[in-house]
């Protein structure tokens, strides 16, 4: 006795085919945005996964917001404060940018595809880096502690510059 009944092959195939359809049919109209893939990659490709993500102060100010400079904005993590300034000019950006509580932090730009961009605080928290490519961008800031040495490392969640 079979108990293999040959309709269920059938609808198989049938359900395979439908399914395939949709899928074709979801990318066609509905596709990722182009570099989604790259962006995703960049943000989480950090060589010191020891890292604390601060977060935007009012992030539902910027959700969804695309092109253009995003101006100023405050990151918050814990104890740390970084508040920066994007400035456009031409193709390139300048960050002027502030750490509370104040300290000679290092501070590392990286922008997707171009090599990383990084500066020194001054004993103020205050930093600047004039000549920042547009791209997907990032900022780390490597705290040192009160004897100097090296303590966390903070990053800002991505920006579309």
């Amino acid at each position: 006795m079979n108990d293999i009944d040959p309709r269920d092959d059938r609808r198989g195939q049938e359900d395979t085919a439908v399914l395939t359809e949709l899928n074709r049919l979801v990318y066609e109209l509905d596709a990722p945005p182009p570099g989604l893939v790259e962006r995703i990659q960049f943000a989480v490709a950090l060589e010191n996964l020891d890292v604390e993500v601060a977060r935007w102060e009012r992030a539902g100010s910027f959700a969804g917001v695309r092109g253009g400079s995003p101006g100023t904005i405050t990151f918050t993590v814990d104890n740390l404060t970084l508040m920066v300034n994007f400035t456009s000019i031409g193709a390139r950006h300048r960050i002027d940018g502030w750490l509370v509580p104040a300290g000679e932090h290092t501070v590392e730009v990286r922008v997707a595809e171009h090599e990383s961009s990084t500066t020194k605080a001054d004993d103020g928290g205050r930093f600047v880096l004039s000549d920042v490519p547009a791209g997907t961008t990032q900022i780390v800031v490597h705290l040192v502690n009160s004897r100097g040495e090296p303590g966390r490392t903070v990053v800002t969640p991505t920006i579309m510059l």
